[in-house]
């Protein structure tokens, strides 16, 4: 069978993998690619394959450089079925709408082209299937597959793919170690081939222990100082993650800063109460304190600005105030309205708790920029920006060197994907010198034999 990466190839976004046998053709994810303008171009080029003739569409999580052109690709003209954990699927339905109005409303001021409409959403919420983990899943044709927990995001899995005598695993993206509220990612069973994630393949995060530490600490300091502390986070678990860790910070350690503490952002609102209908999705920790009945994503200084008008206000309350606001790259949603108002304040703070892709704002200022456009407005940085690494919803080269060498059986080859140059390169490097199995770094439309 034949396997050609037409995403997240060399880059961290755009996932998209062409899996061909014998008898039929699947997609492995279908996602956006972000970063730079002529990256974000390339979601409305013509897809380098018919759609009308993919089988379906395996999906290994919600995150919107892993779904985003499925809607695209009903548009032009998929029929088939689209594969996905339950909780997957719920997210699923509300990244489309928050991608769509994002989409209409440049296409209204700038002219940017609509890559797909509220039908083609429809459309593609009317074929999708939700599916268990550790349901084995027959797709089409001697396909079969089964959804593992990634750990990674809420639903995530990685895809273990059987189709004409061998297994193919696609990781998606690989929690990071002992992440709030998930169970750790599953173990990797007798493989093939693997297809993995490669983030942050060429470095460690901090200690997981600390990172509760090191939040109240970031915090205090931005108390001091007097000015507002904005985090940008992923709407989809970063948020969670955080609020999980700011509740113990606030209702068992008791050590959270009395400042007033804000959610600005209806997707993550959203999210947050689709999290609340999986318990079964909850690691150990997380489910004794739901069976209490604790509210582990509230406490008494978080509030909520769903609406334009509740945003808004968050400019009126005056003294030090925390901000959680999308999106978590700072590429649009409303933490760009903050980030004019405050980034230039050098008594407020901005703190970076996720990945950020060549060529989005975050990217700029975590890099050291001193002044960056926003909403038309050339802003200049002169605020404190810290970065949590110990936060990311991504395994480091550590975990991922381990998910793998744990293997019931060590895959006989491993395609290192969605990582930036460097990164998969040096997590191929440690591979094959680690455990003596054979690596590549794929390029954009390379295909190989499986």
């Amino acid at each position: 069978m034949q396997l050609t990466f037409f995403g997240a190839a060399h880059e961290v976004t755009g996932s998209c993998h062409f899996l061909k046998t014998q008898t039929t053709s699947v997609l492995i994810d279908c996602g956006m690619f972000q970063g730079s303008d002529f990256n974000e171009a390339r979601n409305g080029d013509p897809f380098p394959f018919d759609p009308k003739r993919i089988a379906a569409v395996l999906v290994t999580h919600a995150h919107i450089d892993h779904i985003g052109r499925i809607p695209k690709l009903v548009h032009d003209g998929f029929a088939g079925t689209v594969f996905m954990t339950r909780g997957t699927q719920e997210l699923a339905a509300l990244v489309w709408a928050d991608a769509y109005e994002i989409m209409a409303y440049n296409h209204r001021k700038f002219q940017s082209p609509l890559l797909y409409g509220t039908a083609d959403i429809a459309e593609a919420k009317r074929l999708c299937r939700g599916v268990n983990y550790g349901e084995r899943v027959e797709i089409n044709h001697g396909i079969s597959a089964v959804w593992k927990d990634a750990g990674h995001i809420f639903g995530a899995a990685f895809i273990e793919v059987s189709a004409e005598g061998k297994v193919i695993v696609f990781s998606g993206d690989i929690g990071n170690v002992n992440a709030p509220i998930l169970k750790d990612t599953d173990q990797l069973g007798r493989i093939d081939a693997l297809i993995t994630e490669s983030t942050y393949g060429d470095r460690i995060h901090e200690n997981e222990s600390a990172r509760k530490e090191i939040i109240l600490t970031l915090i205090a300091e931005g108390v001091r100082r007097g000015g507002t502390i904005m985090v940008p986070a992923f709407s989809i678990e970063r948020t969670q993650e955080f609020l999980f860790e700011l509740h113990e910070l606030s209702e068992h350690d008791q050590t959270l800063p009395p400042i007033p503490i804000f959610l600005d952002s209806p997707l993550a609102i959203d999210a947050t109460k689709i999290f609340k209908r999986y318990p079964e999705y909850y690691d150990r920790e997380t489910a004794k304190i739901y069976m209490t009945g604790d509210d582990f994503l509230s406490f008494p200084q978080l509030r909520t600005a769903y609406t334009v008008e509740e945003s808004k206000n968050i400019n009126h309350v005056r003294g030090p105030k925390l901000v959680i606001a999308g999106a978590g790259m700072m590429n649009g949603g409303r933490i760009q309205h903050h980030a004019v108002r405050y980034l230039s304040d050098p008594n407020s703070t901005l703190i970076i708790v996720g990945y950020q892709a060549v060529g989005t704002p975050g990217r700029r200022i975590y890099e050291g920029a001193k002044n960056v456009r926003m909403l038309g407005i050339d802003v200049p940085v002169h605020c404190v920006v810290k970065a949590i690494g110990a936060l990311s919803a991504h395994g480091d080269q550590a975990k991922l060197l381990s998910w793998i060498g744990h293997a019931e059986k060590l895959p006989k080859e491993v395609y290192c994907v969605h990582g930036e140059p460097h990164a998969a390169t040096e997590l191929a490097h440690r591979l094959r010198d680690t455990y003596g199995i054979d690596t590549f770094v794929p390029n954009y439309g390379e295909t190989v034999e499986i």
